[in-house]
């Protein structure tokens, strides 16, 4: 029976259930790292480009390592299939993609190579492995919390549905075409949500500019409290909750709509200051993110990390809300990046900040500009949202197809 192969649901009859150990020979990957990336050279793909960079198929190397390193890497032939043995969640572990390259390849470490024999279309097992079902027993043979493996011998028991060679052929040219269609309609979402944020970007930078007559006053003029770095405790989610809320640069990739669930280690009386309270902006001073800026628009007060930085604005001198748009306006974008110090990281100081400069119209203006701008940003936040629940939906969607073609659900024939 088919549950002693940790299989779900009855197979077509002619399949069989196979142990991908059977259906060809997996060799553990080894080379170096990313140091030795070259512009020319041996292409070579690494476990992580499974994850960034890579769906179903490798058509084009990512990377290139010189001759002279290639030698000590592992050969990737067109026709084999690459597994990341290493990954960041269970759900990750073991991606797979099919190598078709043109002209021979390499690939590091933390990979295991799967060289198909003659039973199995390479194609057709791509599509499988990317399947419900074999990501589900993937997870399962991962070990580790930090990061997660899964080794050959591992990945050697996973069960392969197995049809007919015609038949798993014309899956995988069925596969191909629909699943094509889907990508494809994904792009077009992807390339839509693009124009609604330069669209949304237009808005903001329209009613926030330095215009004639406006006069512009450093940040440092427009605040209550000193703009200052936050606190260096971890966070924990196993904190008790009348613990303060603990905001880190990585919750503010979203403008304006942030939930931080972490809690902060250090007991509240110990952090001082580096709280947050309504209305006050925290803004990002290194890193890949730097000068994502966000307004807490919660009374519930919060801790902030110290790669943030708080500005606490004067509400006799300026509406918070519009300090927040002004945050996401080129004006003050183009300050942060021709202001940050170019080292290892970038880096946009307190000192900095507080030299930051801030068209400041009058009180009356300012409201009048964030009226508009809840309004118009509102409406494009829907869309980009509406869109975005698309593309999730599109991808379930493939998912799906891919579950039912490779388990025999779908009859390929009738639909071809």
């Amino acid at each position: 029976g088919n549950e002693a192969h940790g299989w779900v649901g009855p197979l077509p009859s002619g399949w069989s259930i196979r142990r991908l150990g059977t259906l060809g020979e997996l060799v553990k990957g080894r080379g170096g790292s990313k140091e030795d990336n070259r512009d020319t050279g041996v292409p070579v793909v690494r476990y992580g480009d499974l994850y960034t960079k890579i769906d179903t198929v490798i058509t084009c190397a990512p990377a290139f390592v010189d001759a002279e390193n290639a030698a000590k890497y592992s050969p990737l032939p067109s026709g084999s299939l690459l597994f990341a043995a290493s990954g960041e969640s269970a759900e990750d572990i073991g991606k797979s993609a099919l190598v078709l390259l043109d002209e021979p390849a390499v690939t590091g470490g933390d990979t295991v190579i799967f060289h198909p024999g003659d039973q199995v279309d390479p194609l057709y097992l791509a599509y499988v492995l990317e399947s419900a079902p074999l990501r589900a027993n993937k997870a399962l043979r991962g070990t580790g919390f930090t990061v997660v493996h899964i080794s050959a011998g591992r990945l050697k028991t996973l069960p392969i549905p197995l049809p007919p060679q015609w038949n798993q052929r014309a899956i995988a040219e069925y596969l191909d075409r629909e699943t094509a269609r889907i990508d494809t309609l994904i792009e077009e979402q992807q390339r839509l949500i693009e124009m609604l944020r330069e669209r949304r970007q237009a808005v903001v930078d329209h009613e926030i500019s330095a215009r004639k007559g406006v006069p512009l006053v450093s940040l440092r003029g427009l605040v209550v409290a000193p703009i200052t770095a936050g606190a260096d405790e971890t966070s924990d989610t196993s904190n008790p909750s009348w613990w303060p809320r603990f905001v880190r640069t990585t919750d503010i990739a979203s403008l304006t709509r942030l939930d931080p669930e972490k809690r902060v280690t250090a007991d509240p009386k110990s952090t001082g200051d580096a709280m947050l309270a309504r209305n006050d902006l925290v803004a990002t001073r290194a890193g890949a993110t730097i000068g994502k800026a966000y307004i807490h628009l919660s009374d519930e007060p919060a801790s902030y990390a110290g790669y943030l930085v708080r500005i606490r604005p004067n509400p006799a001198r300026v509406v918070p809300m519009y300090l927040a748009y002004w945050s996401q306006s080129r004006h003050y974008l183009d300050q942060v990046a021709v202001g940050a110090v170019k080292s290892t990281i970038e880096n946009y100081s307190a000192s900095k900040y507080r030299a930051t400069r801030v068209p400041v119209p009058t009180l009356d203006e300012q409201q009048r500009v964030v009226a508009h701008l809840d309004e118009q940003t509102a409406k494009i936040d829907k869309l980009i949202d509406e869109t975005e629940r698309f593309i999730e939906l599109s991808r379930e969607r493939r998912a799906a197809l891919i579950t039912a073609a490779v388990t025999g659900q779908t009859d390929v024939r009738e639909v071809a």
